[in-house]
């Protein structure tokens, strides 16, 4: 009797939100986009049906005490603030997603990076949007070594398979992951299901051979990776390259990390021979005129492992008509009108007709609670015309109830800022030290009241 041959599988997902249909639609019934949807082949069916029709291997099920835990040498990158960000380093066999905006300078970092671990590691750089010759272009200009680095310009996922197969190198490139395709799939590349399968074959190739798989992503205008939100839960190391706005300094923060801390950031400057790492980000965002105006608060923030020195500023305008305007840039707009709801309730401060706009200067972007205090002394500042001592510093965070709550690491805050020069400090009663500080006056508050008394006298003492 002769075999029937095994059929095909196919699958028709969409390309705006990733449903899956089982046969092909004019309009798609997750998103009702019409003619999004595309074919997709799935693979051969198992014959026969259930365990005993599969022919693939069996995971051994194990007790976890069984299963030995070995400690995975990392892959230093040779870039201090990248391996801060990286938890230490590559960890062999991850996957790490590297996105930012246009020109933010993804690709410029990862060839300074490649460049250097291709002098002990083996490096493949896959250019999927410049050619080879714009590539050497780009790195004769910044000075780095080319004797070194494997280079190829491909697109097709399987072709960059069969060139890492006999040798699978210690690191992987895939400069961009929206232009890779799979020829098994009937999209165009940078569609839904091209990111997500491309993502998926890269990841299973990274498990299997232990390279370092690092994708370059673009982002949308909202700010989000391109593509399906699936792609950050398949990688391992997510981070995200911010110009924030500014021409010469980069920030790299942590988004997700499995083998590290969250949020952990690292600074840049992009010069004319690439990036360079900024060492001390604290003496960079904390550039104060030195005549002081009224809103200006300084603030020590906590990214990841390390403290970080900011300037927060606010403007407090009588309202021109109309519904009063709050806008925060660096800050949680929402937290911004807690505060005033806040300060209103329990301080009897009305701002109902004044406009309100707070920003954290020189782009950082705060995503803590700990700046919760000095935004609203900056904005209080402002409001009554009366300027801060430039050797304050702040922080703190504001419960609904009006107490100034305890934030983490508040020691290690208060260490930073005596070391940059400041005298005096308002902080949470909880993270004020049981012994003096030298060089450091500092002054625990528990509550709105404490914090208007302490204003008074930090202000008067200003000046």
């Amino acid at each position: 009797m002769a075999t029937k041959a095994k059929k095909i599988k196919t699958a028709y997902v969409c390309t705006d939100c990733g449903a899956d249909h089982s046969k092909w639609q004019g309009q798609c019934a997750s998103c009702n986009e019409w003619n999004t949807l595309s074919k997709i082949t799935v693979g051969p069916a198992a014959s026969g049906g259930g365990a005993q029709g599969y022919s693939g291997t069996i995971s051994e099920v194990k007790k976890l005490s069984d299963v030995e835990a070995q400690e995975m040498t990392r892959i230093e990158s040779g870039i201090a603030e990248l391996d801060r960000v990286l938890g230490g380093g590559f960890v062999p066999g991850s996957v790490v997603l590297l996105g930012g905006d246009p020109g933010a300078g993804k690709s410029t970092l990862l060839l300074q990076v490649c460049t250097k671990l291709a002098e002990r590691e083996s490096v493949l750089y896959v250019s999927g949007e410049e050619s080879l010759q714009q590539l050497a272009m780009r790195a004769r200009r910044l000075g780095l070594p080319l004797d070194k680095l494997d280079v190829a310009a491909e697109t097709r996922a399987e072709s960059i398979a069969r060139l890492i197969s006999e040798k699978p190198p210690a690191m992987l490139v895939l400069d961009s992951i929206q232009v890779m395709q799979l020829g098994s799939i009937d999209s165009h590349p940078g569609t839904v299901t091209q990111v997500r399968e491309t993502a998926a074959f890269f990841t299973r190739l990274a498990k299997q051979t232990g390279t370092v798989v690092v994708m370059v992503g673009h982002v949308t205008k909202e700010g989000s990776i391109a593509g399906p939100k699936v792609l950050e839960h398949m990688i391992d190391c997510f981070v995200m390259f911010d110009s924030g706005g500014s021409n010469r300094y980069r920030t790299l923060r942590g988004v997700k990390n499995r083998f590290g801390t969250v949020n952990e950031l690292g600074v840049f400057a992009m010069t004319d021979k690439g990036m360079r790492e900024v060492a001390n980000p604290s003496a960079i965002f904390l550039q104060r005129a030195d005549k002081m105006s009224p809103g200006s608060v300084a603030t020590v923030t906590w990214e990841g492992t390390r403290p970080l020195l900011v300037e927060i500023q606010a403007l407090v305008d009588e309202g021109q008509g109309g519904y009063a305007k709050r806008l925060a840039v660096g800050l949680d707009p929402q937290r911004l009108g807690m505060h005033l709801a806040v300060m209103h309730r329990h301080c009897g401060i009305s701002l109902s007709d004044q406009d309100v706009f707070a920003n954290v200067v020189g782009g950082v972007r705060i995503n803590e609670t700990g700046a919760d205090l000095a935004t609203l002394i900056a904005v209080l500042s402002s409001f009554r015309n009366r300027t801060m001592s430039k050797e304050l510093i702040v922080f703190g965070e504001l419960g609904l109830t009006g107490e100034i709550r305890p934030v983490t690491n508040g020691e290690q805050r208060l260490n930073e800022a005596r070391k940059h020069g400041f005298k005096r400090a308002i902080c949470p009663a909880g993270n004020a030290p049981k012994k003096p500080m030298p060089g450091l006056l500092v002054e625990g508050v528990s509550s709105l009241a404490g914090v208007l008394e302490v204003f008074d006298e930090v202000a008067s003492s200003a000046g």
